[in-house]
C-alpha cells in the first residue's frame, strides 16, 4: 500500500494563496495516477483535479481551474496543489489520493487516502 500525508492547510484571506503537498510513501511502483478532492461541512467529497503517472494529463474541476493548479515531482515522491486568487467557498478539507491506472474524478475509483488538511478562507 501507498501511505500519503498531506501538509499545507490553514488559514488564509480571500484572494492569497496556499500549496498543498501530499508525501508518498511504501508501495508506490503499482500507483499511478493521483488526484484531490474537498470536502466542506455538510457537503458530500468533491473532485479538485487529477494527474497522470509522469504529470502529462491532468484534470481540474471547472470551478477551480485557473486558480488551482495539481503537479508532481516524482524524484521527491510529492503532489501539490498550487491555490491561488482563494475563495470563502474554497474552504473544505483537502485529501490526496492514489490509484493505478489512469486519472479519474471519481472518488470511489481511489483506493488510498492521505488524512486531510484544512483550508479555511476568511472573508
Amino acid at each position: 500500500q501507498v501511505q500519503l500525508v498531506e501538509s499545507g492547510g490553514g488559514l488564509v484571506q480571500t484572494g492569497g494563496s496556499l500549496r498543498l503537498s501530499c508525501a508518498t510513501s511504501g508501495r508506490t511502483f503499482s500507483y499511478s495516477a493521483m488526484g484531490w478532492f474537498r470536502q466542506a461541512s455538510g457537503k458530500e467529497r468533491e473532485f479538485v483535479a487529477a494527474i497522470s503517472r509522469y504529470g502529462g494529463t491532468t484534470h481540474h474541476a471547472d470551478n477551480v481551474k485557473g486558480r488551482l493548479t495539481i503537479s508532481r515531482d516524482n524524484a521527491k515522491n510529492t503532489v501539490y496543489l498550487q491555490m491561488n486568487s482563494l475563495k470563502p467557498e474554497d474552504t473544505a478539507v483537502y485529501y490526496c489520493a492514489a490509484r493505478p491506472g489512469a486519472p479519474s474524478k471519481t472518488a470511489s475509483d481511489y483506493d488510498n487516502w492521505g488524512q486531510g488538511t484544512q483550508v479555511t478562507v476568511s472573508s
